[in-house]
Order: C-alpha cells, then structure tokens, then sequence
C-alpha cells in the first residue's frame, strides 16, 4: 500500500500529457518522402481522417485525390493541432506511374494469390507507398499492374476486408517499422 489513506497505488501508472508533449516532435513534420498512405479511391470520409492521424504517428505523408468531399473529411476527422503532410492528385493512376519512375516501392493492400501476409512485410528501407483501394471494390485492375507487391491482412471473422484506415493504419505501423 502507499498514499495516505491506505490505498493500493496503481499498477499501472499513464503519463501525463506533459510528459508525453516532451518525448514527441514538437510540431508536424515536413515531407519525409519515406512513407505515402495513399487511399486513391476513398468511400468513406471518416475513415480518412483516422487514416491521416495514423500518418502523424508514423510519420508518413498522405496522398488522396481531388475529390470535392476530400478537404472536408480530412479537417473534421483530422483532430491534431498540425497540419499533416498532405500530397493531392487528380489523378491517381498518374500519380503511381510518378512514384514508380522516381524509384519508390509501391505495396497495395489487396486479396490477391501473390499476396504475402502482413506479418511477413518487411519495414520500409526505401522510400514506399502503399496503396488502399475503394472499400467496396478494392484496387482498381489497371492500378494493379502498378504496384510491386501486395500484402493481404489475415482475418478470422466473416468479414472480406477491413476498412481503409484500420487496414492503412496496420501496413503503416509496419512499413515504419513499429510493429
């Protein structure tokens, strides 16, 4: 027992904010040009902004399309006090050409038979993006052609796939090395 009442001290003990604000980046970071989320055919706008705060933790940058709903989901679902590292395209298939012809290693989060589970993907060692499909219908076939491998999260449940940002937010920590 410790305290003054006779009271069990906590087993567990949380840190304080102040402590946590002392061991994190004192503000958002810069484009790194090490990990892109790039969720390029998004549904769902909620999902975004989970995904963008992961991206924060990681410390990747996030790429999405132009599309009109896009800046809002991101602001309301985006609860940090910094702006994220934010690339845009209006054009997805493009913008995945650019990142290959640059050099950049490009993952896709899809059911696929060449797929390998996502305990066996290595962290990033080069700069890489991984590519989140449409929640419904996946990566688009020609964006297929595009990526350098997929990586499938084994699931047990009756549930085909997670959402964008549970699934993002798991090859994130991974790809960063985190897990």
């Amino acid at each position: 027992m410790s305290g003054d009442r006779g009271r069990l001290a906590p087993a567990i003990c949380t840190r304080t904010r102040a402590e946590l604000r002392r061991t994190r980046r004192p503000r958002a970071h810069s484009c790194w040009d090490h990990l892109y989320a790039a969720p390029l055919w998004p549904l769902h706008g909620a999902n975004l902004g989970t995904l963008a705060r992961t991206c924060d933790a990681v410390g990747a940058c996030l790429t999405v399309p132009r599309f009109p709903w896009v800046p809002e989901a991101l602001a309301r679902g985006n609860t940090l006090r910094e702006p994220l590292c934010t690339h845009w395209t209006g054009d997805p298939l493009g913008w995945l050409r650019k990142q290959r012809e640059r050099g950049l290693r490009i993952v896709g989060v899809e059911l696929a038979e060449e797929a390998i589970r996502l305990a066996d993907l290595p962290a990033a060692r080069r700069p890489t993006v991984i590519v989140l499909g449409h929640e419904q219908h996946g990566i688009p076939p020609e964006a297929l052609d595009l990526l350098d491998t997929c990586v499938e999260i084994p699931m047990i449940g009756t549930g085909a796939s997670l959402n964008v940002a549970v699934a993002g937010s798991l090859a994130l920590y991974k790809l960063a090395g985190l897990l």
